[in-house]
């Protein structure tokens, strides 16, 4: 039974790759996503390490980036207020 669901992921997986590099579209989409994905890690990163905020340290885990990846710099605001509130 694991080959059957696993012959099924490799065989989704491909097709999803086929669809996402013929689309135009979804590169740019790909980039987009990719390009805020590095800067909200490296948002939080500087703010780790820069002293911007003294004692408080934000993880760097898929919760956090997401969080400031979609939201932004309110989503940075909210980690930190969540923090002191919190801890």
């Amino acid at each position: 039974m694991k080959e059957v669901w696993l012959s099924i992921l490799i065989v989704s997986s491909v097709l999803l790759a086929i669809v996402l590099f013929r689309s135009k579209l979804s590169w740019g989409l790909l980039r987009s996503f990719a390009l805020h994905l590095v800067l909200a890690a490296g948002l939080l990163y500087l703010l780790n390490y820069s002293g911007f905020v003294p004692g408080m340290y934000i993880p760097l885990n898929p919760v956090t980036i997401g969080t400031v990846l979609t939201l932004g710099v309110p989503g940075v605001a909210l980690i930190v207020g969540l923090q002191w509130v919190v801890v």
